[in-house]
Order: structure tokens, then C-alpha cells, then sequence
């Protein structure tokens, strides 16, 4: 991590706002945050309150990790350079008070906190949390998928024994299933509330906790305007953990990278989310810009399987040499990150990410592309994200650009970030496009278990290979140390990097900037959580 602490700006000199910037200033201008609230902006948008409902984007896991529960939580530590981030090999209590684990690693005995209630008084039962986990297993699509990495896969492996004690039994020990019910999928949810407004075609209240959480966590939704502004207000009952500082978190979703910029320069705002590469190299002698790489991240082209020239393993790799990764690099991500271009075919170790054997070589990408069946090239859409423009359209056009020299077409297809994941990954319809998976359990053979698995939600090249099947099945729930781990896991290496459904570019940083704000955690799901935060 690395942390830049300067004096905060007190006054202009940062730009020019523009006018879509006054509604803003104007409802909440820098008075309005003191000690106790903190204005934050983003330039993604919140598309749904439940992150169980299909289409819910990326940016939406937020609202579950601040208004909602789990068991578990993971640690924080102190990163290596200064400032916060999550600890995975610390598991903390939440809602549960303690726990314990059979010797055979198959049973999970919960304990709840007996004070814990949700947001309306109710005590949270374990029937709350039955009912929580029997619907992340059963509504189908990225939360069932999840809990399946952990070995949850079926209401019947979990009992609600009496208010206070919930028990979990898996079919084979694994070391992802305590860690899993630490992400932010496994969430409890007031069950009471939730079947009062589920009907016979709705029974697990989809539509209405797309609107309306139903929680024990730190924060409640005060407000919630899709597209302009979400605001947190504190839950003074929470048990979960150490009760936060702020008592209301109002963030704003701000399109233009340059409003937002202005807004943290000038002081109108307290913290900037998800920061262009750019900003956070220009603002760092300014403010505090925390930028983190994102463990098992990674910033990839995707070829999606379906689109005929895909089904071709000479133009995947003629693809693969001509992309000017150095250049998209510096470009794209200001030289913020890990570059993964340029490695060995092998290697000793399991790391992931890593680089692959490919680098930019136009003679060998044109070596492939005439051994193909589309040695004169092809017409294609390159489809971006509108709300992760500041890397993906300087990346896409550098593309474009050297894929033209070798007589491939490609013209940018620009997604509104609120319709991105529905188009890429769950109609999975875009025959090349650009992609940021990262896993949340920091294992490679997650990482593939998600993003190269037939049919799983980041596999957004519909990509499928029996014996990767096989190998993220067999390594999936293996400790790392069983001596059969990092043959697969290997073997998987060398699949994915022959196969190229997707092409690594390189592992980004997530940067924030603060101005009146403090305390900012690094987490894995590269959301906001408020719970930490403090006023300058």
C-alpha cells in the first residue's frame, strides 16, 4: 500500500466545477459535513439494495457490507506502508459470538451474540439466519455460486438448533467455507420482514429488498435516489462491532472524473472513491491518496468463446502478441499496479497473479493470425464500461489501434455502467471486452473457480474445458499444503494461458483520496466501508 500524507487543501486553486457539480454544492456544501458525517463521491453506480437479486452491479456489494451482517468478519491490520486493510488470516466474530468446528472439519457450530437486533428491535434469531442462507443457496446465479465455493450448497446442511445457536454441516472439510461466510453474500437478513412482503412468485422478497434492506449492521439506508446519492445513517444498536465514529455517510455518485476531482481538491467533499490512476499520481502531494493493489485482481481482455474468429486458437494468440501492453500500461494505469505481460512459460511457484509468456511481438502476431482461418481479418466490437472509463478507454483505443495493423477492425462499443454486468456477465454477450475479476478469497484456485468455470458468473468468455473443470473441483477445498495442490494448480496455468479466454494485462491498485476524512480500510470486495471511517 502506499500512503501519501500531506496538508489538506484549505481553499480553491483546483479547477473549475462544472455545472453538473452545482446541485450538488448547493444541497450539501462543505458545512455540511462535520465531525460526526462525511460527504463521499463515486463515479459508479448503485443499481440495487440487494445484492442477492440478479443484475446487482459492483458497486451495489457495499450496501450488504454496511447494512447487513455476517457470522464472521475478517481482521484489520496495519498495511506495510501505513493506512488500514482487511487481515485474511484473521477471522473476527460479527453477528456470531463464537464458534466452533468439528475435528473432521464437517460440522460449524454458531453462537449468536444474544443482543444483536435488527434494525425494527427484533432479537436477530438463528432462524433469521437459516432463513438468510437458505435463500443465497436457492435464488441461483452469482450468491448460490458463492456459497457453493465455501461447500454451501442446500438449505438442508443448516439448522437453527434454538434462537441462539445455528449449526452449518458440509458435505467435505474445506479451508474457503469459514472464510466465505465472511464475504458479503452471506448477510442476514430480518426474516420476518422479508416474508410479509414476499409473495407466491416473489417468496424470497427479491423486489422488495431491492429497495428496502432489512438489517442488524452498522448502517441503515436513510436514502436512496438511483444514479445521484445514496445516504448511510448509524444503527446505535449495533452489536456487530466497534460502533463507528460517523453518524451519517451521505455518498454521491458523481459521473465526471473531473468533478470529482475538483470536489476532493476544493474540500467540498471528504473522501473520493475508486480514483482514476491519473489523479491519484497528481494528488499525492496534495492529500492523503491510499492506493492498494487488489489482491487477486486482474485488469484482462476477454474473448468470448462464442463469437467465431474466439474459437480459434491462432487468433486468440495473435491477439495476445499484438496488444502494446507496456504502453496501455503507462497509458491507462500510470504505471500504477503489477504489470502481468512478459513471463515464463512455467515457474516453481503458485502466485497469482502472474505474468504470462506473452509481450507485444506484431511479427508473431501476424505469424498466427495467417495460420488461422482469419488470416485477412475480422470486423469486432471491443465493449467497454462507461463507469470504468479512465482505464478501459484509453486501453481499448491503444488496442484498436495496433489490432488495425494487422487488418482486425475493431470499433469501441461504450456499455452505461449500470447495464455493464447484466450485458457482460450475466447475458455473457459481448464478444470482446474488457474485464476486472477479483477474487475474494485471495486462492488462485478460486480466482478459477469463478472466472474460468462453464457457466460461472465472471466466466464472461464462456469458456469451458473439462479438465479445467476437473482441477478447480479437485483443488477447490484441498489445503494448500496437500501435496496434490500445486500440481493442479499449475496445470491450470498452463491451460488458461494456452486457452487465453481471457488476456491478463495487468494487477491494478484501488485509490482513494481523503481531505477531511480518515481511517479509510482496504477490503477485498473494492467497495466502501463506511464502518471505519473518521473526520479529519
Amino acid at each position: 500500500m502506499e500512503t501519501s500524507r500531506r496538508g489538506f487543501i484549505k481553499a480553491g486553486g483546483a479547477g473549475i466545477l462544472t455545472a453538473s457539480s452545482l446541485p450538488f454544492l448547493k444541497v450539501l456544501p462543505a458545512s455540511a459535513a462535520g465531525d460526526d458525517v462525511i460527504v463521499a463521491v463515486t463515479g459508479q453506480t448503485i443499481n440495487s439494495l440487494d445484492i442477492h437479486r440478479t443484475g446487482t452491479n459492483r458497486p451495489s456489494y457495499q450496501v450488504a457490507v454496511n447494512c447487513y451482517d455476517r457470522l464472521v468478519s475478517f481482521g484489520t491490520k496495519e498495511a506495510p506502508e501505513g493506512g488500514l486493510s482487511y487481515d485474511y488470516s484473521v477471522i473476527e466474530p460479527e453477528l456470531a459470538e463464537s464458534w466452533a468446528i468439528s475435528d473432521d472439519g464437517l460440522v460449524m457450530t454458531f453462537k449468536l451474540k444474544p443482543k444483536a437486533t435488527f434494525w425494527d428491535g427484533r432479537k436477530v434469531t438463528a432462524a433469521d439466519v437459516k432463513w438468510s442462507f437458505d435463500r443465497a443457496v436457492s435464488v441461483g446465479g452469482f450468491p448460490t455460486v458463492q456459497m457453493k465455493a465455501g461447500g454451501l450448497v442446500g438449505p438442508d446442511q443448516f439448522e437453527a438448533v434454538d434462537d441462539e445457536t445455528f449449526v452449518i454441516t458440509l458435505e467435505r472439510a474445506s479451508k474457503l467455507s469459514l472464510p466465505d461466510l465472511a464475504v458479503p453474500v452471506p448477510m442476514i437478513i430480518n426474516s420476518e420482514v422479508a416474508m410479509a412482503n414476499a409473495t407466491e412468485d416473489d417468496p424470497w422478497a427479491m423486489e422488495y429488498l431491492h429497495q428496502n434492506p432489512a438489517g442488524s449492521g452498522a448502517f441503515k439506508v436513510a436514502a436512496w435516489k438511483p444514479g445521484e446519492q445514496l445516504v448511510y445513517e448509524r444503527n446505535d444498536a449495533w452489536v456487530g462491532g466497534p460502533l463507528p465514529a460517523i453518524q451519517r455517510v451521505v455518498l454521491r455518485e458523481v459521473p465526471s472524473p473531473a468533478t470529482r476531482r475538483a470536489l476532493i481538491e476544493r474540500g467540498d467533499v471528504q473522501l473520493s472513491f475508486n480514483i482514476p490512476n491519473k489523479d491519484a499520481k497528481e494528488l499525492a502531494d496534495k492529500m492523503d491518496v491510499v492506493s492498494t493493489p487488489i489482491e487477486n485482481c486482474i485488469h484482462c481482455i476477454g474473448l468470448n468463446y462464442t463469437f467465431e474468429p474466439f474459437q480459434d486458437p491462432d487468433v486468440r494468440k495473435a491477439i495476445a502478441y499484438a496488444i502494446p501492453y507496456e504502453e496501455i500500461f503507462q497509458t491507462a494505469a500510470y504505471g500504477r499496479g503489477t504489470p502481468l505481460w512478459g513471463g515464463s512459460a512455467g515457474g516453481d511457484d503458485i502466485a497469482w497473479p502472474r505474468k504470462t509468456p506473452y509481450s507485444n511481438d506484431m511479427d508473431r502476431a501476424r505469424e498466427h493470425l495467417e495460420k488461422s482461418g482469419f488470416a485477412s481479418g475480422f470486423d469486432v466490437p471491443f465493449s467497454i464500461s462507461l463507469g470504468q472509463a479512465d482505464w478501459m478507454e484509453p486501453t481499448a483505443l491503444l488496442v484498436q489501434d495496433s489490432l488495425g495493423k494487422l487488418g482486425i477492425k475493431v470499433s469501441i462499443d461504450k456499455i452505461p455502467g449500470a447495464n455493464w454486468r447484466t450485458a457482460n456477465l450475466v447475458e455473457k454477450r459481448l464478444p470482446m471486452h474488457l474485464e476486472n475479476f477479483g477474487g475474494w478469497l485471495n486462492y488462485p484456485c478460486y480466482y478459477f473457480f469463478w472466472a474460468y468455470k462453464e457457466g460461472h458468473l465472471f466466466n464472461s468468455s464462456n469458456y469451458a474445458n473439462s479438465e479445467v473443470e476437473t482441477l478447480v473441483d479437485e483443488s477447490l477445498h484441498l489445503p494448500i499444503d496437500h501435496p496434490d495442490y500445486a500440481p493442479k494448480i499449475k496445470r491450470l496455468f498452463e491451460i488458461a494461458f494456452e486457452d487465453l479466454p481471457r488476456i491478463p494485462l495487468w494487477q491494478p491498485a484501488l485509490n482513494v483520496a481523503l481531505n477531511g476524512a480518515s481511517d479509510y480500510e482496504f477490503w477485498f470486495h473494492r467497495q466502501l466501508d463506511a464502518r471505519s471511517l473518521k473526520g479529519a
